[in-house]
């Protein structure tokens, strides 16, 4: 198992979840946050994702180990959704930290989708 590969790719998830809990709060409190409705739930589902995703690869045991690849490339598709949707958002600067960080998770999870790993 890449070991290194597995922390790089936990790390970017667990700062995509920090970024996109930040933004969602961040948006929920601006003037009009209804016109942020879809970015505040992207990032919701999109931190839920990236734990997860997180904790299979930490615990990458036989049991798991099978999951992360289908895992990952889930967190893959909805960070990258995320990213698109707070990249909408220019002028708010933590969309435009957490399309960053989405943008960087949805990388690392998508080599990790495709990389062949052993317990």
């Amino acid at each position: 198992m890449n070991n290194e590969a597995l922390k790089k790719c936990i790390d970017a998830c667990n700062e995509c979840a920090s970024a996109c809990e930040h933004c969602a709060t961040a948006c929920a409190h601006e003037a009009d946050a209804t016109k942020q409705a879809r970015c505040i739930e992207l990032d919701r589902y999109c931190a839920d994702m990236c734990r997860m995703a997180a904790a299979f690869m930490a615990r990458s045991d036989k049991h798991t180990i099978v999951f992360v690849n289908k895992f990952c490339n889930l967190c893959a598709e909805i960070c990258t959704a995320c990213a698109n949707e707070c990249g909408k958002h220019t002028h708010l600067e933590h969309c435009v930290t957490c399309a960053a960080a989405c943008q960087k998770c949805a990388d690392e999870c998508s080599k990790m989708s495709t990389m062949e790993l052993v317990a």
